[in-house]
């Protein structure tokens, strides 16, 4: 809520939060409907926190006493110690998490509680403890994005040979390492990490000493509640300070990112799943049954988070609308940032914290069924077409004599391994007996050693530089 700043270190006993400006008390309805401390209670240690710094700046430039500093300080330690113990529980009657604080310092300090309030507003605090709020969350996050990445890692290294069908549009492709494929997905972590890192940095700006929208009379030291609270820097412009949501918004981005990713792993792992694929084989302690059909086995895991995805989605949509038509500065809008924002950390952190699980100990490889998948299509076709390149033959005429050997080869129901000798003679002359070797399943993935690629050295080595990173 936008309220002025307070002019003097001391003031009247106030029924209500604004000024005696208004002669009377909010409609019950209104005052429902604009309380906000149902749900930014989620901010309560971060409001205690911050302005304990701020207390501490008011003492240290002398607009109140170190006495009166160590007495808010004090005061609102007591309060995060009520809230951890379950003993405070404010209300809608005291509208939002800053005043509930404020309040309840009042009752345990006396009127020097009332001195809190000094040079700050309520839009340079609620800026301050989103702000730390989100930072420690990002922190929260890249810890789980790493300890995914440790999964997916070890996962590789146990399946460096082990054979995959490789897909593109959603058709047999080539034959990759599975390892390769799981490594994929560590890609993609990684750079979640990473963009998550550079959100922290303009999250970590701090927005306190902006006042309402336009700074303050009161000589504070910005840099001083800055270096208090480690924020690297501070605002340069108290408008932008106040109304400032970019950092919201990327995480927002980043966060659907991150989602996109677990999601596109969860849809290959149903699809594996299901009987039809049969790669992997759900273990109990990651999966569901049906009410009503006993041989079921869901994937109710992936699943949700494939349907959680749109949840992260619609509130990425909900801020950047809400913002696209603000004017400077604060504006009550804002309060809404606040259940979007909290809802997409807990959504995020809940689904790496199934999938971490699901991929530690919920699934297991079907070999058998893999080793079978590998060996029993086309996915080589271009390996025979890369084998006449290399003994002359122009690549495109090697593609066309290829479509041609798999034309027939479909029409008789044989695949390209169990073609005669003469056979492949037939088809070009080039043809020698280490055909067979170069078209079978791992050799074909051998053999693309390019870097990056799926060959099992290159594999090896991608694992050696993941683990580099995130030692």
């Amino acid at each position: 809520m936008d309220t002025e700043l307070t002019q003097q270190p001391t003031g009247g006993t106030a029924s209500k939060t604004w000024s005696q400006r208004f002669e009377s008390a909010l409609h019950p309805a209104i005052a429902r409907f604009n309380a906000s401390i149902l749900f930014d209670i989620e901010l309560i240690e971060y409001d205690i926190t911050g302005s304990q710094a701020h207390a501490k700046m008011l003492a240290h430039t002398g607009i109140i006493s170190p006495a009166e500093g160590e007495q808010l300080i004090t005061g609102l330690e007591q309060i995060r110690q009520e809230y951890r113990q379950g003993q405070f529980h404010p209300g809608i009657d005291a509208e939002d998490v800053h005043f509930a604080v404020e309040r309840r310092l009042t009752e345990i300090v006396g009127d020097v509680g009332k001195k809190l309030h000094t040079a700050r507003s309520r839009n340079d605090q609620v800026g301050t403890d989103t702000r730390l709020y989100l930072r420690d969350r990002i922190d929260q996050i890249r810890s789980q994005l790493r300890e995914f990445q440790g999964v997916l890692l070890n996962l590789a290294e146990r399946n460096v040979e082990t054979l995959i069908p490789g897909y593109t549009h959603l058709q047999r492709a080539q034959p990759v390492s599975l390892a390769h494929h799981l490594l994929a997905y560590f890609e993609m972590l990684e750079r979640d990490w990473q963009r998550l890192g550079e959100i922290q940095k303009r999250t970590n700006i701090s927005p306190l000493g902006s006042g309402a929208l336009a700074g303050t009379t009161f000589p504070i030291d910005r840099h001083f509640t800055a270096k208090e609270l480690h924020f690297d820097d501070v605002y340069g412009n108290s408008l932008d300070g106040v109304s400032d949501r970019d950092f919201a918004i990327e995480f927002l981005c980043a966060a659907s990112l991150i989602m996109v990713h677990l999601s596109r792993m969860s849809e290959e792992i149903i699809l594996w799943a299901s009987q039809e694929f049969s790669f992997v084989k759900l273990k109990d302690s990651c999966a569901t049954g049906s009410s009503i059909m006993p041989q079921k086995k869901n994937p109710d895991v992936p699943e949700l988070v494939r349907g959680k995805t749109g949840r992260v989605f619609g509130h990425l949509q909900a801020l950047l609308v809400l913002m696209k038509g603000l004017p400077l500065a604060y504006n009550k809008d804002l309060q809404e940032d606040k259940e979007a924002l909290f809802d997409s950390v807990k959504t995020v952190i809940a689904c790496l914290e199934a999938m971490t699980i699901l991929m530690r100990e919920g699934l297991e490889f079907n070999q058998n069924r893999l080793g079978e998948a590998v060996a029993e299509d086309f996915s080589n076709a271009t390996d025979v077409a890369d084998y006449l390149a290399a003994r002359g033959v122009p690549f495109r005429e090697a593609y066309n004599l290829v479509g041609k050997v798999v034309k027939t080869s479909l029409a008789a129901g044989k695949l390209l391994k169990d073609l005669s000798m003469a056979e492949w003679k037939e088809l070009h002359p080039a043809f020698e007996a280490d055909i067979y070797d170069a078209i079978a399943p791992q050799r074909v993935v051998a053999a693309r050693n390019s870097y990056g690629g799926t060959g099992f050295d290159q594999v090896r080595q991608a694992i050696q530089r993941a683990k580099s990173r995130i030692a």
